[in-house]
């Protein structure tokens, strides 16, 4: 994700966890295992730090900041906006973290309202024809559907008065170098990047 406040401009690229590139200090691999290597070997900054330095090698582009949200917090804070706002292009059939036919939900072309925890399955999905490709583009519309969900219900204001409360909740599941406060003035600046200024990608 960029953002220039200058320009009011944004960008998100999604990188395929399959993607074989160079990873600093060690042999080539999949991207996904950069995070793994710095864990495992306890490197300074841990997993994000070697994730970090292996797409800023791979991008040639420095990268600032990262937040790591594992699913329960991702699906506590979608609970928190109510929902989200999503418009299904297509049939699709997804599953709750679980197993069993009870986890299973078939979602129906058209705009519907999903709770965190179909939220976080429609993103995971990766059994659609274009795979993983197909999954990046479905968590983007997650993201901006966060966004939406934002701004169209005027829920800045209050996620702010919440903010310390709630971060304290998802602590535990928010790993980031981002202070509170950058993320509070992060969110004051995304609000003023009109949505046809938000350019999205995925590599091929």
């Amino acid at each position: 994700l960029t953002l220039d406040p200058l320009t009011k401009m944004a960008g998100i690229l999604s990188i395929p966890r399959d993607m074989w590139v160079a990873i600093p200090g060690f042999q080539h691999g999949k991207i996904n295992t950069a995070y793994y290597l710095g864990e495992a070997y306890k490197l300074p900054g841990g997993g994000p730090g070697l994730a970090v330095k292996t797409v800023e090698q791979f991008l040639g582009v420095p990268i600032n900041y990262y937040a790591q949200i594992d699913f329960g917090a991702f699906v506590r804070f979608i609970d928190e906006l109510g929902g989200v706002k999503i418009n299904v292009p297509e049939t699709i059939v997804v599953d709750l973290l679980g197993t069993g036919s009870a986890t299973k939900k078939t979602l129906q072309p058209g705009v519907q309202v999903l709770p965190g925890e179909w939220t976080l399955a429609y993103a995971r999905n990766r059994y659609t024809s274009g795979g993983d490709f197909d999954r990046a583009s479905r968590q983007q519309q997650v993201i901006l559907a966060i966004r939406d969900r934002i701004l169209s219900l005027d829920m800045l204001p209050h996620l702010i008065e919440r903010a310390p409360a709630l971060y304290n909740e998802l602590a535990s599941g928010v790993h980031t170098n981002l202070s509170l406060d950058q993320i509070i003035r992060l969110a004051l600046l995304a609000k003023d990047v009109p949505a046809e200024n938000i350019q999205q990608g995925v590599l091929n």
